[in-house]
């Protein structure tokens, strides 16, 4: 079982950064696609920025120029660089890794979130 463990999160000023990282217990190389996710309190979970095996990234409109993603193959991770962060962006950020057949998704793992808050 492949697992994805999270780490990061905490509470931060507006106007502050965050930096989160995802440890992958396995090679990330056979990933297609890596991504993070975020849900807000009584919000569906949404994706934030996902980055593929070729380098590919794509951004949700709302943290477009705030945040960016990278991946580490030899460390196994992957990272999310939040800055000039607001209140917006509190919810709980979960990091995705799958592998793709084709069109269909073969493989996906999930870790189990970390919380990230903006507050003053």
């Amino acid at each position: 079982q492949v697992q994805l463990v999270e780490s990061g999160g905490g509470l931060v000023q507006p106007g502050g950064s965050l930096r989160l990282s995802c440890t992958v217990s396995r090679s990330i190389i056979s990933f297609s696609t890596m991504g993070w996710y975020r849900q807000a309190p009584g919000k569906e979970r949404v994706r934030v920025a996902t980055i593929t095996n070729e380098g590919w990234t794509n951004f949700l409109t709302s943290v477009k120029g705030r945040f960016t993603i990278s991946r580490d193959i030899a460390k196994r991770t992957m990272d999310l660089q939040m800055n000039s962060l607001n209140p917006e962006d509190t919810a709980i950020y979960t990091c995705n890794a799958r592998t793709m057949r084709g069109a269909d998704i073969a493989e996906e793992y999930w870790g189990q979130g970390t919380q990230v808050t903006v507050s003053s």
